[in-house]
């Protein structure tokens, strides 16, 4: 009976720890992290310090769902039709940090994670920022180039696709600058890494979708917003957080 108890015990514990929801808690902070400067972008209940892209207000096709915040098909829209529904957290610019964000894609979802996003008037989110790309890796129909698989940088350097969990279960992106320098962690995988503002970077810029973007162009931010994409598909985000370094 002893032996059946110890057992059980180590089950439940391994399926506590296995639950974010039932460990930690959902968009909340351990003392460690906080001590180590971690602070959340989501509150997990409303969009403070949220809004869209070169708006003033939040974009009215994101809810907050089950403690994550959730963009979906804006009404008019078919999906995989993007409605200018691209978000910012606008209360600072960040230029040295560790980001943390935990997504979820719909079958054939495409979305993406920016930074050092810099607004320009009347143009989307990726035109002046790159993009750490969010996409059904199975069914979405951008899923024909390798560097446009999930956790690649878009249109630019491909992620190992095997790092990718599948639509309707939860991956953890965690984007790493410093100095210029960018990685990417894709579910505790280190997928690529890369180097802003130099001869290689312009190299890549020039054989992208994004050699006659005058964002690009003019050259990336030194230091600028964080920011979603709404590509027209249901897509989740919870826990985001960031430490600046």
């Amino acid at each position: 009976m002893k032996r059946i108890i110890i057992l059980l015990s180590v089950c439940i514990a391994s399926i506590l720890i296995s639950i974010p929801s039932m460990g930690q808690g959902l968009n909340m902070l351990s003392k460690k992290e906080k001590k180590a400067g971690w602070v959340l972008l989501f509150n997990g209940k409303d969009f403070t310090g949220w809004r869209q892209c070169n708006g003033t207000a939040m974009a009215t096709n994101w809810v907050v769902e089950d403690g994550s915040m959730k963009v979906f098909t804006a009404e008019g829209k078919n999906p995989g039709q993007p409605s200018g529904g691209d978000i910012l957290y606008a209360t600072k610019k960040f230029r040295n940090f560790e980001l943390s964000v935990d997504w979820k894609a719909s079958k054939m979802a495409n979305s993406g994670i920016f930074f050092n996003v810099r607004e320009v008037p009347g143009q989307p989110i990726y035109y002046a920022a790159p993009e750490v790309q969010i996409l059904d890796n199975v069914d979405a129909t951008d899923n024909k180039i390798a560097s446009h698989l999930a956790g690649s940088l878009y249109d630019m350097i491909a992620a190992d696709p095997k790092t990718v969990h599948p639509a309707g279960e939860w991956n953890t992106m965690v984007i790493t600058v410093k100095n210029g320098k960018v990685t990417h962690i894709q579910n505790g995988v280190k997928v690529l890494e890369y180097e802003l503002w130099t001869p290689k970077w312009d190299e890549m810029v020039a054989q992208s979708k994004f050699k006659s973007f005058q964002g690009f162009t003019e050259g990336i931010a030194k230091e600028g917003f964080i920011g979603l994409q709404d590509h027209g598909y249901p897509v989740w985000f919870r826990n985001v957080k960031i430490r600046e370094l």
